[in-house]
């Protein structure tokens, strides 16, 4: 999948320009940008004089927002949500009139088979939104004490059987790495 083209659709589109009252000339944030189908939408309504500042942790989606939103007024930046008073510094924009954040995965990152977010596929367990920051999830779970492997996916993930299941990880990781979205389904299963 890569940096091609999106997959993923933006939810309820007609409600999100509704309910943001976005008019030409104002200045918005899609911070998460994701496959930019909202960035589009939102460009479109504040037209040629208004800017939409689309933000993204996963360098493929600000690549392919690029590519498939150019013409239009945005302006990129990879980076965190969280991190957008730093990116509005950046950017030199003082102000904006609205903020759309469209959270949790993208349908991208799901097809994505070398980002190891689906288990359907038997891509390299990553699961990181910015592959080039922080390890990827092999290298945790390689790692991890059992205690605190159950501890995550008890907190994050609301696994009933965490404990069950990150015993089973330490067991199987002493005869062979766990290294694919798939070789870590076989170990839950």
């Amino acid at each position: 999948m890569g940096a091609s083209s999106s997959v993923h659709t933006a939810v309820l589109p007609a409600e999100v320009l509704s309910f943001l009252a976005i008019a030409p000339g104002m200045r918005v944030v899609d911070g998460t940008l994701g496959g930019g189908g909202h960035a589009r939408l939102l460009a479109e309504a504040v037209g040629p004089t208004g800017l939409v500042v689309a933000i993204d942790r996963d360098p493929a989606a600000i690549d392919r927002g690029a590519r498939e939103l150019a013409g239009l007024p945005v302006r990129f930046a990879q980076a965190n949500f969280c991190d957008l008073p730093e990116v509005l510094d950046a950017l030199a924009i003082d102000r904006v009139d609205r903020v759309l954040l469209d959270v949790g995965l993208s349908s991208d990152q799901l097809a994505d088979e070398s980002r190891g977010f689906s288990f359907d596929a038997d891509g390299p367990l990553d699961l990181r939104f910015d592959p080039t920051e922080g390890e990827p999830a092999w290298r945790i779970v390689a790692r991890m004490r059992p205690e605190s492997l159950a501890d995550i996916l008890f907190e994050f993930g609301e696994e009933r059987y965490s404990r069950r299941i990150a015993r089973r990880i330490a067991a199987v990781r002493e005869k062979q790495p766990i290294r694919s979205s798939r070789d870590l389904a076989r170990v839950v299963a």
